[in-house]
This record gives structure tokens, sequence and C-alpha cells, in this order.
């Protein structure tokens, strides 16, 4: 346990507090279990510890952050953990990493009902579920999922810009506040193009070569042990997952063909189905549905696109077309915060149920979305809006 406190006290002094963002204003952090859940790299250890530390002084004893990679868990259980915190006064317990921690549900059960008086902050992949095995978390737990920086978090942290965050139907309905306000701080689309090779992680250091590098190891990270650990995916076929990821980047956004997808990869239909949906919730890639609401299992989605801009960049072998660009930054953007669905014939996709997107370039026009109720054009290269034509940046402040 001593050696425990010492670790956090020295990973808390240097936590850095010049990146905080958005998404820790909207947690509660006062609940009694909560779950922060996302891929890894977009900082969720370092919110946590960056709560700590603006709510907590150094060597304050009732908070305690942990990582279940630590080798105190080599010959000790989170319970014996919580007993001696406990017994010391702590009160404010945060475990990050946990879906590292084998049975990792039963315990925080008993933790959670055994110590009333104890809040505790659980972090892990976005495939961490609160309905595992017997111990059904789902009542008892508030999730929180995160993901990587939007455009605005971008030109915040990154170029100085500030920029408030605009909700869709605001957006939509009048769009020139944000537009003009944007035009007048920086050059818009330069941004924008620079945000999509590398604004989405937020560990940035304007090395390229060092950052695709950090990418393809959270894929490759995400793919060998998270799936293989919490999706016991065979390890075997891991191999032929990246090899599903390299095929995905290679195209257009990707008009599904499973029977072909099989027999490249070597896999059976439904086992590129499966694995497909582990894919998309541990959110290497973003599978879309024209009718969400009645999606069974294993069913084939209708379009698939890699999870975000940068990791298209980092994995991709070949140069990425814009078209997929666009198109992979609109849906990674809309689904932080809304339902997207693939939208058929009538524009590129229908969100909440509602307002249906076309994408392309600055010339794009609305024969395609002709007569839709609530459509619009998301128009590259642009730094103005046309009626319900807007820039395609514009929907990067959303959060």
């Amino acid at each position: 346990m001593d050696s425990l406190l010492k670790k956090h006290d020295r990973i808390i002094e240097i936590t850095p507090m010049e990146i905080i963002r958005q998404w820790a204003k909207s947690i509660n952090w006062d609940a009694r279990l909560m779950a922060i859940r996302g891929p890894k790299g977009v900082g969720k250890s370092t919110m946590m510890r960056q709560y700590i530390k603006q709510h907590y002084e150094l060597l304050d004893r009732q908070v305690l952050y942990v990582s279940c990679d630590d080798s105190y868990f080599s010959n000790h259980t989170l319970l014996e953990l919580a007993e001696q915190f406990y017994l010391r006064g702590g009160k404010h317990l945060f475990i990050d990493e946990i879906h590292k921690y084998a049975n990792w549900s039963h315990e925080i059960k008993e933790i959670y009902d055994f110590y009333p008086m104890m809040r505790i902050v659980i972090s892990g992949s976005s495939l961490l579920s609160m309905m595992e095995g017997d111990a059904d978390l789902s009542r008892r737990c508030i999730n929180h999922d995160i993901q990587g920086l939007s455009f605005r978090e971008f030109l915040h942290f990154y170029k100085g810009i500030e920029m408030p965050v605009y909700p869709l139907e605001e957006l939509l309905t009048n769009p020139a506040p944000l537009v003009r306000r944007m035009n007048e701080k920086g050059r818009p689309v330069a941004l924008f193009q620079e945000y999509l090779r590398y604004g989405y992680y937020p560990y940035y250091k304007e090395n390229e070569i060092d950052y695709y590098q950090a990418i393809q190891q959270v894929v490759n990270n995400t793919i060998d042990n998270e799936l293989t650990g919490i999706c016991k995916v065979d390890i075997g076929n891991t191999r032929k997952i990246k090899s599903l990821m390299t095929t995905l980047c290679a195209s257009e956004p990707y008009q599904v063909d499973i029977s072909k997808m099989s027999i490249q990869s070597g896999l059976k239909r439904d086992t590129v189905l499966a694995y497909l949906n582990y894919m998309a919730k541990a959110k290497l890639i973003q599978l879309l549905y024209s009718d969400i609401v009645n999606v069974k299992r294993l069913q084939k989605p209708d379009k698939i696109f890699i999870d975000n801009p940068n990791m298209l960049y980092a994995w991709s072998s070949n140069p990425v077309k814009d078209g997929t660009i666009r198109e992979t930054f609109v849906v990674n953007q809309l689904t932080a915060k809304h339902l997207v669905e693939f939208g058929k014939n009538r524009g590129d996709f229908k969100v909440d149920g509602k307002f249906t997107f076309e994408v392309g370039g600055e010339y794009k026009d609305f024969r395609q979305i002709k007569d839709v109720p609530d459509s619009y054009i998301l128009a590259d290269n642009l730094e103005t809006v046309l009626g319900n034509k807007l820039p395609i940046w514009a929907v990067g402040f959303l959060y």
C-alpha cells in the first residue's frame, strides 16, 4: 500500500495541466461509482489525474490513483486495496486500466456494497462492459464515453484559438455566428486540413513520424491485447484483423461485401461480422446501418469507416482520398453526441432520425437531396455559409 501512495504522489505531481478537456467538465465526479471509457490515447488517465490535482492537495490521503497494470496487483486484490485505503481514511478511489484486472466487475461490486461512503472512479477500454458476468453494474455505475479531440479542441490546445461549443440544432439553424467568429480568428480551411492529419489525439508534438507510430501502436495494442483479452478473440487471428484494417484503409468509405472480406481474410462470414463489431466497440472503425433501431445481431453493416482521420492517415499504406477523409471526419464528430445512420440514396447520412447530410467538395450541389426536409451539404474548402450549404469543419464544434 505504501508503494502505491508514493507512486500516486509522484504521478499526480508531474501530471501536465496544459490540456484540460471539455469532457472533464461534463463528468459527475461525485458519483458513488463512475466509469470513464474510451479508446487508448484519448486522455482518460490524464483526465483522472488532473481532477485529483485540481481538487486535492498533494499528499492528501483521502484520494488515491492506481493503475491495474501495477505490479502491486500481482499478489494483491482490489478488495485488499480498498480495505487498506478505507482504514487509512480514504474516500475517493481512482482505478485506471480496470480491464487489465481479471474479474474486476465482481470486486468493484463488492467494494461498492461494502464501503458506501467511498466514491469510486474506474477507467478502461471502450470495450468495458458494466454487465460483465454475474456482476451487473449497469444500475450502479454512471458511464462516460469519451473520444479524441474535436476540431474545436484542437484549435484551443494547439493553436490558442478559443471557440465555444455549438449544439447541432443551433449550428444548423444559425451557423453564421460560428463561421464569422472562426474567420475572424484564423483561416479555418488550412487549420482544418492540419487537424485531419494530426489533431485528434492529445499528444501531438509536431513530429508527424512519431505521432503516426504512436497511433499504430494504439491500433496494435487494441487488437493484440484488448480484443484478445476482453473479447476472447483467437490470438492467432490478430494478423487477419490487422489485414482487415488495411483493407478498410485502402478503400473509399467501404461498401460492405462480407463474402469478399471473408475470402480475403480467411475467416468465416460470421467471424468477420463478429470481429467487425468488436473493432467498432473498440473504436477502431465505425459501422453504419440504414436502420440502426432494428439492427439484428451479426447483421451486415451498410458502410464501414475507420474511426478517425488521423488513424486513417497513420494506418493507410496508400494515399488517402479526399472523399474518404471528409466522410470519416463527419461520422467521427457526429457520433460523439448523435445517432448517425447510413443515408442510402437520399444523402450520405441521416442524423437523429431528422437531419440529412450530403458531404462533398466546395462545388457539391443539392441534386441528391433535393426536396428532402432538413437537408444540408457539408462542403470542403469553404469558409462561408451558402444557405443550407455549410463548411464541413463546422461540425467540429459539437464538443
